[in-house]
């Protein structure tokens, strides 16, 4: 096809793969090469593979983030249909929850504003806009929670871009984005279009078994309906007052997919400790005297140290108000605080904080108080300029014995009279107020705070980040360690007297509970969110008894990496009771209390089972409107616990028998999935929900097999980000690279739980490999009749033998463990150095024409997985064989051998090395006439096959002291004493000796830790002199010599054929596996 080109590049490299592709999707779709159905016989071991991937929220269109994810299930499925298992790889699309209609709402909003279609007023240049659907935020390292980097939430980026600008940027039209006003429009146009991406991405997926969530779906509104009744029912779905993230302008709590940021984040709780405010009030409070108690409400996660209080900290600076409580209690706190505190039933006014007076931190200093449990009757306000307003309540109680930033705020303000002088703090506040010991820390004693801020020569309460370290050294080792000194708990460790105390303060109305965001949140409809006391249905995440069975279920699943495992037992440990409902959202409404909705992360926990009958239900559509076979109704408890459970068969049905009995044989024969791929922020929820969810359902033998979790994908080396324009959605990469270039810069991208990285140049180079090769084997093959027939005869036809065995065993091996990184490498870029290196040493006598063919084959076959368009061409229009290469078969391959492999790499290591030396004697040598050509035509090689004498003892110690389990020697004094004991030192000078011995020892103990005990061989596995005189003709072709001698070492007539450069050799004397190279003119 005529080649197109756009700014003077031409792009017929990357058309000819996408007509490529064209072609070959429409083969595979006649052919309904993806569908996949059961067998009435049970799979044995390896017979099916049925993969999973997190279905997709519909507010957009795919993009390079979904498609790295879903590239390792989707390399997975292909490479095990390639070695002729039944695979059952389906896709569908989650509409539940927040993300639409927030979208739906911000466009309806605008609308109303600025008009249809709306004209927005211009943003002055300088404004940084607050985000709205996605925020920037470093989501804090909770304890006990996942340790990734950062979580997918804390990763997005975005401007305050209008909705209606991000509907335009998909190419629709100003009549048809104001249809998006209506949630359901969402769900109509994009799922269409995700298909339509995926299926030119060359997803290897059954998409008859593809569907919709909500209750517009009602086959699975149905399905959803059965599993939240099964587990309430179990009495795993309860109705309790708890703490839960709160949106407040959407009026219910907000899950994680509800967040634009904070994924992962929880509510954090505190004692909030009530320091009374004693008359005489300052002027701004004045009004309140006699008529309200006033309290600094100061929060606290430590109330086991209030025995320890001199004073109370304010931020000079920072905002406060008087917030009314109830009718009596008054507290003075940040506006911020006093909001959650009113969605916490603290508030006169529930949800709306009742603010009286406004106040900054100075009318605080100097304020007198009296605070629970403190020694120090009366205390004092001053003033901490490292305080933040944004954590706990603005207000902190000081004790200098424990807390480093206390001990140094109030040491600055005892020693610096100027700093008292500037807030007008008086003596009497300050100099009385000595440290009081309260708990004894085995490492730091009574007084932790002073000791170590000595130890680490902490001089200022600016040195914030020595004083965070020492912080949390004495915070941890006080509460494990500590004993109290004071109190009723005198002698009880901190650990066990912590809650006693804090019960008793809050029995004694001293205190109150206060809970907040662990760290901001931002949900999707653009209001930070507080914590909210709810009566809400919750799933009871975290039940001992089901834990355990969570933690069985997980000790028997293959994780795919260490990383992983440790973040899903941290999951288990923090995760609690889930609230499982809100008042409104796209989903399924809760079966026993429709006034709420299942959130989106409770109805997505066990619908991979679905999966195995939707096909039968919904006849291929995606709503489910095709009721011709089943009707929703129909499909009560009973029918579902038949099918899934192992129920009786129910009776009263009217559903056919037959099809029953294929839905439960569908199920049977795919259950249990074997493995879930997914991003690695979805362990601390979806997937340990998905663990949690199929063990209270499901019998022990459904259980999940396997979760392949993966790190971000970045693009260039930057973060994803729409704001800055590193973005690319799936639709757009596959124009502009092809589908198999994207898939192979998918693979290369990276295999781990670390961020990948899609780089454009790895991808323009694949479409550069991919079309070369594809001409290249034309080429071969127009020239068949070139090559040289028969066996394989010669060394090189060997060597490429063995590199292709050794690609395929290494490659499927890569596969097997989710490896498409180094599949890639051994599958592609090795086996392709490979011909190159075979082409090159063939030399005049050419290449095997069978070899050749067992390439392309071997070829063609490994990359299909990754390049399944590319291969399915190759196969049938240039290899002209029958049938679907996806379903060829795994390469047959001989037992590679590794010792003509190491001979090979000998071989060429040497000749690179001989070419080097020959360079450098030529550039060097100032024999030559002018205008001669200064080049040797004598190569003499010399070759020493055999370690003998005192290094040959040195290696015979060296492998007694190696132990081959752990790679590691001896220490070296035990080497030393078996050298001095040895027969080649006997009577000589030790010393001198060990100055000769050790550099070798040396080298070969780091040779022997990095490529094992082979190292420490005497010889080689091969015969030196052999390889090196089969490969003559290639060894004269690469150095560019007329004659080249293959020379012992140890043959006194060989060396004395070295004349003059006698020198070098005894300069550089020929080990095993090193010979020496001498170059002359003959």
């Amino acid at each position: 096809m005529a080649s197109n080109t756009e700014d003077g590049k031409s792009f017929a490299r990357r058309d000819r793969l996408l007509e490529i592709e064209s072609q070959v999707q429409k083969w595979w779709e006649e052919n309904e090469i993806f569908r996949a159905d059961s067998l009435k016989t049970p799979p044995k071991p390896g017979e099916k593979f049925f993969g999973n991937f997190p279905y997709p929220y519909m507010n957009g269109y795919l993009h390079l983030g979904h498609a790295f994810s879903l590239s390792k299930l989707e390399f997975a499925s292909a490479y095990h249909r390639l070695r002729g298992t039944n695979v059952l790889l389906p896709f569908a699309f989650h509409c539940t929850g927040m993300p639409i209609k927030a979208s739906a709402d911000k466009l309806s909003r605008e609308i109303k504003t600025y008009g249809d279609p709306p004209v927005f007023p211009p943003a002055p240049e300088d404004q940084i806009n607050e985000p709205d659907t996605e925020m920037v935020e470093e989501v804090v390292k909770m304890a006990g929670k996942f340790k990734g980097k950062k979580s997918k939430a804390a990763a997005k980026v975005s401007s305050s871009k209008f909705q209606w600008e991000i509907m335009k940027s998909y190419g629709l039209s100003d009549a048809e984005i104001s249809q998006f006003q209506d949630p359901y429009q969402w769900l109509i146009y994009f799922p269409p279009l995700a298909m339509e991406d995926l299926k030119a991405f060359g997803l290897g997926c059954d998409w008859r078994r593809s569907f919709i969530t909500t209750e517009l779906n009602p086959f699975y509104d149905s399905f959803i309906r059965w599993q939240m009744r099964k587990l309430k029912k179990m009495g795993k779905i309860v109705k309790d007052l708890r703490s839960t993230i709160y949106s407040p302008l959407d009026g219910q709590p907000c899950a994680d997919h509800d967040r634009a940021s904070g994924e992962g984040v929880q509510p954090q709780e505190f004692t909030l400790i009530k320091m009374e405010v004693i008359p005489p009030f300052p002027p701004k409070l004045r009004a309140l005297e006699g008529r309200r108690k006033v309290f600094l409400a100061a929060a606290t996660s430590r109330p086991e140290t209030m025995y320890g209080q001199t004073n109370a900290w304010v931020l000079p600076d920072g905002k406060y108000g008087a917030f009314e409580i109830n009718d009596i209690d008054v507290f003075i706190l940040t506006e911020r605080a006093a909001l959650n505190l009113s969605y916490q039933k603290l508030s006169r006014v529930p949800e709306k904080p009742s603010c009286l007076a406004e106040l900054t931190g100075h009318d605080l200093i100097g304020l007198p108080l009296k605070s629970p449990l403190a020694f120090n009757e009366i205390i004092y306000t001053l003033p901490m300029f490292s305080l933040l307003l944004d954590k706990g309540s603005g207000i902190v109680t000081s004790v200098p014995s424990d807390s480093p930033d206390d001990f140094m705020a109030f040491h600055d303000l005892k020693t610096k009279p100027v700093l008292r002088a500037k807030f007008g703090i008086k003596e009497e506040w300050v100099l009385p107020f000595e440290i009081i010991p309260i708990i004894d820390d085995p490492e730091f004693g009574d007084k932790s705070a002073e000791k170590i801020c000595k130890d680490y020569g902490i001089q200022s309460q600016n040195e914030k980040d020595k004083l965070a370290e020492a912080k949390e050294l004495i915070y941890r080792g006080g509460f494990y360690e500590g004993t109290m000194l004071v109190g009723e708990f005198a002698g009880m460790r901190v650990k066990e007297a912590k809650n006693l105390i804090k019960s008793k303060l809050l029995e004694l109305g001293q205190a109150v509970i206060y809970s907040e965001p662990a760290m901001k949140v931002i949900s999707r409809s653009g209001d930070e969110c507080v914590v909210a006391l709810t009566d809400q249905w919750y799933i009871t995440y975290g039940e001992p008894e089901w834990k355990q069975q969570a933690k069985e279920c997980l000790a028997s699943m293959n994780l795919y990496s260490n990383e992983a495992r440790n973040s899903f037992e941290d999951t288990l440990n923090w995760l609690e009771q889930w609230a499982c409902s809100r008042s409104f959202g796209l989903g399924t409404r809760l079966p026993w209390d429709e006034d709420y909705v299942i959130e989106s992360l409770s109805d997505s926990t066990l619908y991979m089972a679905y999966y195995t009958v939707s096909h039968l239900l919904q006849k291929g559509n995606l709503y489910g409107s095709d009721t011709s076979s089943v009707k929703p109704e129909q499909m009560t408890d009973e029918v579902w616990d038949y099918v899934f459970c192992g129920s009786p068969f129910p009776e009263s049905s009217d559903i056919c028998s037959c099809l029953l009995k294929k839905m439960r044989q569908e199920f049977e024969y795919w259950y249990p999935f074997d493995v879930r791929t997914s991003g690695k922020d979805l362990i601390r929820n979806h997937l340990t929900f998905c663990v949690y969810n199929h063990t209270a359902i499901l019998d022990k033998r459904y259980w999940p097999r396997g979760f392949r979790s993966n790190g971000h994908l970045m693009l260039n080396s930057e973060k994803m980000s729409k704001s800055t324009g590193n973005f690319k959605t799936l639709r757009e990469a596959i124009q502009e690279f092809s589908a198999d270039a994207t898939r192979f810069c998918l693979a290369d991208a990276g295999d781990g739980m670390d961020d990948a990285n899609f780089a454009f140049e790895t991808v323009n180079a694949a479409i550069l490999r991919l079309t070369k090769e594809l001409s290249w084997m034309q080429e071969v093959i127009e020239g068949e009749e070139s090559l040289r027939k028969g066996p394989c005869s010669t060394y090189a036809d060997r060597v490429f033998a063995n590199e292709m065995n050794i690609a395929v065993q290494m490659t499927e091996k890569n596969y097997s463990e989710f490896m498409f990184r180094e599949a890639l490498k051994t599958g592609f870029y090795d086996l392709q150095a490979a011909r190159d290196e075979y082409r090159f040493s063939c030399g005049k006598g050419g290449m095997n024409r069978d070899l050749l063919w067992r390439f392309m084959d071997v070829q063609t076959r490994i990359i299909t997985p990754i390049c399944p368009h590319f291969a399915e061409y190759v196969w049938r229009e240039v290899l002209r064989n029958e049938g679907f290469v996806v379903k060829a078969g795994w390469p047959e391959a001989d037992t590679p051998d590794l010792t003509l492999k190491l001979a090979n790499k000998y071989l060429q290591d040497s000749i690179v090395s001989f070419r080097k030396l020959l360079q450098k004697q030529v550039s060097g040598s100032k024999k030559a006439d002018r205008g001669t050509e200064n080049r040797p035509n004598l190569g003499l090689i010399y070759v020493s096959e055999q370690y003998d004498g005192w290094k040959a003892e040195c290696l015979k110690i060296l492998q007694s002291k190696f132990n081959t389990e752990t790679s590691e020697f001896a220490p070296d004094n035990e080497i030393l004493e078996a050298l001095q004991q040895s027969d080649v030192w006997e009577g000589g000078n030790f010393k001198e000796a060990q100055k000769l011995c050790m550099p070798f020892v040396k080298f070969k103990k780091d040779e022997a830790i990095a490529v094992g005990v082979h190292a420490l061989d005497l010889k080689l596995p091969f015969g030196e002199i052999e390889v090196l005189e089969e490969n003559l003709e290639l060894i004269k072709r690469q150095l560019g010599l007329e004659e080249i001698e293959i020379l012992s070492a140890a043959d006194s007539d060989a060396v004395e054929k070295a004349g003059q450069y006698s020198s070098v050799l005894n300069q550089n004397q020929p080990s095993p596996g090193n010979p020496t190279a001498i170059f002359m003119f003959e």
